[in-house]
């Protein structure tokens, strides 16, 4: 798409034009960098008037300021009493296009070819060393836009994964509950509190992540409900090491993991068999289990399931895998080992300490 002329867009400017000196240049990078950390939640963030000075010392103006399409204008400097810059933000933003003349400069901001916002500089600066200037702004409200649009995206992935509970099995759980009022009271009364603990971890507001204590106890409700329902066709064994119960991970990781291996392996399997989860640490990282000795699948299989293509439609195994490498970097992730008849092996691999991870 051909940008308009007066238009500010990062992929046709360049940095500021940098002094000979060397301390001048790593003043006017550094300065840079703060303008770009500023500008993160955007023109209404809370640091735009910061943002300001830094632009006001980028381009050594009078005054320098940021408005958002509201026409709100954060200033920094004095500007002179017959220069009304109000007037001049409300016009680029009405015709979006450059205004100004004089010593006062006011530009458009595109992000990603939308008006974002307007610059404005007062002072007698060249046009250029302005347009430049605003070139390092839209990439850094560029980079925030990409930033809140992942962040979205996870939030949207982790609603779309509490959905995914299983009707049947909720079905299956009531049922069996209900059929024990009456001969097995207490029993009823202790499955009706696993499934209470069940649907308030699955559905409660939650932060983004968790620790693994609290992702195994979920883990260990859901296969009391699964045992009540299969009886003698589901055999489970849960090790945790104390170590890692502390690590903080995504908020439900796990509980996906054990629920495919139930559904996709054990289930499916003439006489049932056993769902072993583990959690130990192995040098700097936590490494999480789930073996069953179930029907197993096609690696191919597998691999696609991963890719968010499940014959099933059920997304629990590829939503998992995208947050973790999402969290911790594509050397993360989900690990399936399986083959037809042969049982599934899916490990869960995270650091024991990832900087900005936390409960």
């Amino acid at each position: 798409m051909t940008v308009p002329a007066g238009r500010a867009n990062s992929r046709d400017t360049l940095w500021p034009r940098l002094p000979k000196s060397r301390a001048d240049t790593a003043s006017v990078l550094e300065t840079a960098r703060h303008v770009t950390d500023d500008l993160a939640d955007g023109l209404s963030g809370p640091r735009v008037r910061s943002a300001a000075r830094g632009i006001r010392r980028l381009l050594a103006a009078e005054a320098a300021g940021l408005a958002d399409l509201s026409g709100r204008l954060v200033l920094a400097g004095t500007v002179p009493s017959d220069i009304d810059l109000g007037t001049v933000v409300e016009k680029v933003l009405q015709t979006e296009s450059r205004a100004g003349r004089g010593r006062v400069v006011a530009l458009p901001l595109y992000v990603h070819d939308e008006m974002a916002g307007v610059l404005v500089a007062c002072g007698g600066m060249k046009t250029a060393a302005v347009r430049e200037v605003a070139g390092v702004i839209v990439a850094a409200l560029e980079r925030g836009h990409l930033e809140a649009s992942a962040e979205h995206a996870a939030q949207a992935e982790l609603r779309a994964l509490r959905a995914e509970i299983s009707p049947h099995f909720v079905y299956n759980a009531l049922t069996v509950i209900a059929a024990l009022v009456r001969p097995e009271p207490d029993r009823s009364r202790e499955l009706m509190l696993d499934f209470a603990d069940y649907i308030r971890y699955s559905l409660a507001s939650h932060g983004e992540y968790t620790t693994v204590a609290d992702e195994f106890h979920a883990i260990e409700t859901y296969l009391a409900l699964q045992r009540a329902v299969l009886g003698d066709r589901l055999r489970v064994q849960v090790r945790v090491a104390p170590e890692v119960l502390a690590v903080a991970v995504p908020y439900l990781v796990l509980q996906p993991v054990v629920e495919n291996a139930i559904r996709h392996g054990i289930e499916p399997r003439t006489g049932g068999g056993l769902v072993l989860v583990t959690g130990e640490a192995e040098g700097a990282d936590c490494v999480i289990s789930v073996e069953d000795d179930g029907v197993g699948m096609d690696p191919e299989l597998a691999a696609s399931i991963l890719a968010g293509n499940s014959p099933s439609g059920s997304m629990g195994l590829a939503n998992v895998d995208r947050r973790l490498r999402n969290v911790y970097g594509p050397w993360f992730g989900l690990v399936v080992e399986t083959a037809e008849n042969d049982g599934t092996r899916v490990i869960v691999r995270v650091p024991r300490f990832q900087p900005g991870v936390m409960p």
